[in-house]
């Protein structure tokens, strides 16, 4: 495991290290009375700025299938006396026990779904995420572009917009954003594409 600068261990990169977590939050435009959900939230850092930024009191859950990450997020919740934090240790695809359906205003994922597309779990994923967030919520993916490069996970692993915009689909989720330009700069352009959907 390694440990990024906030002392959180990470089961693999923390994205802290190359991806700018203000530019994200930026493209999520949080009114401060959303119910959020990091879901795939590492070593927290994201967490942990939504709740010290952007929603001070409203409920913050982070997830993860790593004890680690979670153990950490409650060191952290209890060593800054956080209220609003909810951490669970849980594998996505599988259910995330304590949520309810239609509870959540704004999902993110960073760099989390190539590793459903690795489990061959994608579908049950999309429709965890469908039960957990609200009539109108936002489901924001970030991950890399399927491009055949050496950073990042094997190409196979990755998704386009368009395969994401398809199987979302199928669970009711419509696309309403997508930025294709985002993430580290590398020679072929910029690493990665975030995109948004709705539940209708």
């Amino acid at each position: 495991m390694m440990m990024p600068e906030n002392g959180h261990r990470a089961h693999g990169f923390s994205s802290a290290n190359f991806l700018d977590s203000n530019e994200i939050l930026n493209e999520l435009n949080l009114k401060g009375d959303e119910v959020f959900m990091d879901a795939g939230c590492g070593d927290g850092h994201i967490a942990i700025q939504v709740i010290e930024e952007k929603l001070t009191t409203n409920t913050v859950y982070a997830v993860d299938i790593y004890d680690a990450s979670i153990e950490d997020m409650e060191t952290y919740k209890k060593e800054n006396n956080v209220e609003n934090l909810i951490n669970i240790e849980a594998d996505i695809p599988e259910g995330i026990s304590g949520v309810g359906d239609e509870s959540i205003d704004v999902v993110l994922l960073v760099n989390v779904f190539h590793g459903f597309k690795a489990s061959r779990q994608l579908d049950e994923a999309v429709c965890e995420l469908s039960r957990i967030v609200k009539k109108d919520g936002k489901i924001a993916v970030m991950d890399y572009k399927p491009w055949d490069v050496p950073k990042g996970p094997p190409t196979k692993m990755r998704s386009s917009p368009e395969d994401l915009e398809e199987l979302f689909k199928k669970q009711n989720l419509k696309k309403i954003y997508l930025n294709e330009e985002i993430g580290e700069d590398i020679p072929e352009g910029k690493s990665h594409f975030l995109i948004m959907f709705q539940k209708e």
